[in-house]
């Protein structure tokens, strides 16, 4: 049998099941990105294979009409339309369902980041609407690659840690810089008349979108570290490197005579290594930063501390301990209260 009426077949064949059976794109899109997450520790190369055929889809949108005659004139191979759409749609589905686990997990929820993993969840939300993605969403073709580009930027966020070992803030910015690029296209399309504005107005756009996202990465939480556990306490087995009862009240005086212990133990990939900082704020005002160097591998977190002593002598108030790293990201948060 030939090659080529053999894949026109399976195409046709493909776009029928599809077409008659749409849910079962959205169900497996949902259940094969739950599985990524379940199985991600195990077998990391899923992360990379996941940010590979994002990278490779977006390239597919963007030629989509080129290649499709270029295919036909040079194989005879006519892919027919809606099998790509749908191909795209369970590539997002997919990787949407993979990453927000993963941000669900870091968010630190009583802060803005709860904005940017609530943008997350409604574009899944808009991958699984049928209506809405084709309707809606796939007709504007700048929106379109807009929505591409910003769940590749999570799926990068989520998968440069696991795979190159790149620590938080290196992740960020090549994960912001890939995001910018590929946005080109879509910024392109705020201009449906060209002239000698377009290439200067689109480059300006890219410098501001490019300097929002670095500006609001302290609303992007860190999708590869979570607190597995916290503790602000007056003890600390250092030997078990375990800590005493936990409190969320202490006088001023306990406070001076023994300082106080911030434990937090952070979930990481293996073989990632990070420096983390504790920043002590009291009413609101930063007081302290204490650099922590943690690695990843530990199911239940990589266990650290700090000690802190020396505490104005008007201590009374709110006391928070922000889990921060080295790009400003939030990881976490301890509060505790002291009064008089």
């Amino acid at each position: 049998m030939q090659l080529k009426p053999l894949l026109s077949r399976l195409f046709d064949l493909a776009s029928r099941l599809i077409r008659r059976y749409p849910g079962t794109v959205a169900l497996f899109g949902f259940v094969s990105g739950v599985a990524s997450f379940v199985l991600v520790e195990r077998h990391a190369g899923l992360a990379k294979v996941i940010a590979l055929v994002m990278l490779v889809s977006w390239l597919w949108l963007v030629l989509e009409s080129s290649l499709r005659r270029s295919l036909q004139s040079w194989f005879g191979w006519q892919v027919p339309r809606p099998l790509l759409r749908y191909a795209t749609q369970m590539v997002h589905q997919e990787s949407l369902f993979f990453i927000i686990p993963f941000f669900a997990i870091t968010t630190t929820w009583n802060s803005g980041q709860a904005l940017f993993t609530g943008l997350l969840g409604a574009a899944a939300l808009v991958s699984l609407i049928d209506p809405l993605y084709y309707k809606w969403l796939a007709p504007r073709r700048w929106v379109y690659l807009g929505f591409h580009a910003l769940t590749l930027f999570a799926v990068l966020l989520t998968a440069l840690p696991i795979i190159l070992h790149l620590s938080t803030p290196q992740s960020y910015q090549l994960a912001l810089g890939v995001a910018v690029v590929l946005a080109l296209p879509s910024l392109s399309g705020l201009f449906p008349r060209s002239n000698w504005r377009t290439w200067p107005g689109i480059l300006l756009l890219a410098v501001a979108l490019g300097a929002a996202g670095w500006l609001g990465r302290t609303w992007v939480p860190p999708a590869t570290l979570w607190l597995t556990d916290v503790a602000v306490t007056m003890s600390l087995d250092d030997r078990q490197r375990k800590p005493g009862k936990g409190l969320r009240e202490i006088t001023s005086a306990e406070l001076h005579a023994n300082g106080l212990y911030a434990y937090t133990a952070i979930n990481a990939p293996r073989g990632l290594k990070e420096r983390i900082f504790h920043e002590w704020t009291h009413n609101g005002r930063r007081v302290d930063r204490i650099a922590l160097e943690i690695s990843g591998g530990r199911e239940a977190g990589y266990r650290a501390w700090t000690h802190k002593r020396n505490f104005p002598e008007r201590s009374s108030g709110r006391w928070r301990v922000r889990v921060v790293t080295e790009a400003g990201q939030m990881i976490g948060m301890l509060r505790f209260q002291v009064t008089d």
